[in-house]
């Protein structure tokens, strides 16, 4: 009996050694939030928690690096680039706010990143060959482990580009699979700049397909755009890992292969949250952010009598009052019916107390202008209808929405227009945003850019008028 226990531990410990662990780390959607905030996340945080590592890593990013800030916006993302480099990235892909301030300053970071740009999907427009500094996929050695990343950059540049084009993902992705030293890796992880959240069974999005057409081939998704958080959620048997935003947390990959044959074994996630206080800051690299800090933002424009949260108040409730407010503005100066503004145009909450531009800028930093037009009810149906599964896309101001989800489909689908039901042949003016007008009404005629004032002039205006209150929620509601 004791020599059959024996035999039985020996495989048992056989069966360890013989796995290798291959750690990665993940971000994504860091938009240029260098610094601690409330104690959590930034550049010197997460290199203080990579110095405590003790095997070979990867350090990837899932795009989104370059624009979100005050240092971004200055530099164009330069800065971004640089703190990248000194950290100590290895790869990144393409986000859509890499694109934000043109092609030129786009190839001007690329060339300047020291990390391996990947983008599979992406091309000259004039060669349709992969730009200077971007490849479709990189074979990293981790201590004899042969890790394939590929990258799949996102398509819809928030800034519509001149010089360069998108191919389909998951062409791309089969393009790479194919070739032989990516079928040699001992395991393939996809970096990419978009979301298994928008994935559904009604209408599937291609970050599920990857699990579902590729399981074998793919090991690892690595996703962002979304700004969710994903851990061990498994398609296909496929890994998907997405590490939220603003560089408030890291995820750690552990692969693990055979130590003999170089199969690949498992995967599994650990979501890590860069809490100061428990990892410490690596004095280095805080010292370079501080040297990039911009100064000239910290005047206070206002008070803010209550936080201007960007959650839902309640679970039926699908819109934020910081998106609201910002929609009330929109509306107000362009004196319309309605106002529109996209889910994720408000980055950050503006926190009650003492309100800086730098708040501003981080709650709102973009530069668009607001647009106005004139649509009719059964246009309006179709942009409600289509904006609130498999989440929210859209903010209102002057309109309100009830609505059913039965199985991933809108039902009993409501939209009062100031209180009355919406009319199909009715027409209603409408203000946007600059980014929406491109976006979601590109095909409607006769629109006026009011080029005076900003969005974020109106934020900042209305915090100097005296002390602001949130809006309730409510305007969306699934029933």
């Amino acid at each position: 009996m004791k020599k059959i226990i024996f035999l039985l531990c020996l495989c048992l410990f056989s069966s360890v050694v013989m796995a290798k662990t291959t750690v990665i780390y993940h971000t994504s959607d860091t938009h240029g939030f260098f610094y601690p905030k409330n104690g959590q996340g930034g550049f010197a945080v997460l290199s203080a928690l990579l110095k405590q590592e003790k095997v070979p890593y990867l350090l990837l990013d899932s795009g989104d690096f370059a624009e979100g800030t005050i240092e971004t916006k200055n530099s164009k993302g330069l800065k971004a680039v640089e703190l990248m480099n000194a950290v100590g990235y290895q790869a990144a892909t393409l986000g859509n706010h890499e694109f934000a301030y043109g092609d030129d300053a786009l190839k001007k970071m690329l060339s300047q990143a020291k990390f391996s740009i990947l983008a599979a999907n992406f091309f000259e427009k004039n060669s349709f060959l992969y730009p200077k500094n971007v490849r479709p996929y990189q074979i990293f050695d981790v201590e004899g482990v042969k890790i394939a990343v590929i990258g799949l950059a996102n398509r819809n540049p928030t800034k519509p580009s001149q010089h360069f084009v998108f191919a389909k993902p998951l062409d791309s992705l089969k393009k790479a699979l194919d070739q032989k030293e990516v079928q040699e890796a001992h395991a393939v992880v996809v970096l990419a700049h978009d979301s298994l959240a928008d994935d559904r069974p009604e209408k599937p999005f291609y970050m599920g397909e990857i699990g579902r057409k590729f399981a074998g081939q793919v090991h690892v998704v690595l996703g962002g755009h979304a700004h969710k958080v994903f851990q061990n959620e498994y398609v296909g048997k496929v890994l998907f890992v997405e590490s939220g935003y603003h560089l408030k947390y890291v995820s750690k990959i552990e692969i693990e292969t055979d130590d003999k044959t170089g199969r690949f074994v498992k995967a599994v996630s650990k979501f890590i949250p860069l809490y100061q206080n428990k990892l410490g800051k690596d004095p280095t690299i805080e010292k370079m952010a501080e040297e990039l800090r911009e100064t000239e933002v910290d005047e206070v424009l206002g008070l803010l009598q209550t936080t201007l949260s960007l959650k839902t108040q309640t679970k039926k409730h699908k819109d934020t009052p910081a998106d609201n407010w910002v929609a009330d503005l929109g509306r107000e100066y362009a004196q319309t019916d309605i106002f529109v503004g996209n889910v994720g145009g408000v980055r950050v909450p503006l926190e009650a107390g003492a309100v800086t531009r730098r708040h501003v800028m981080d709650m709102f930093p973009f530069d668009d202008q607001v647009v106005r037009l004139q649509v009719d009810g059964r246009f309006l149906k179709s942009l409600v209808k289509n904006s609130l599964l498999p989440r929210n896309l859209l903010s209102f101001s002057g309109l309100t929405v009830e609505y059913k989800n039965k199985n991933g489909k809108v039902k009993n689908l409501k939209i009062y227009v100031n209180g009355k039901p919406v009319q199909n042949h009715k027409k209603y003016s409408l203000a946007t945003n600059s980014y929406l007008a491109r976006k979601r009404f590109d095909r409607v005629p006769e629109k006026q850019t009011l080029k005076e004032k900003t969005i974020r002039i109106l934020i900042e205006e209305a915090l100097r008028k005296g002390m602001v209150s949130a809006p309730s929620s409510g305007r969306i509601i699934e029933k």
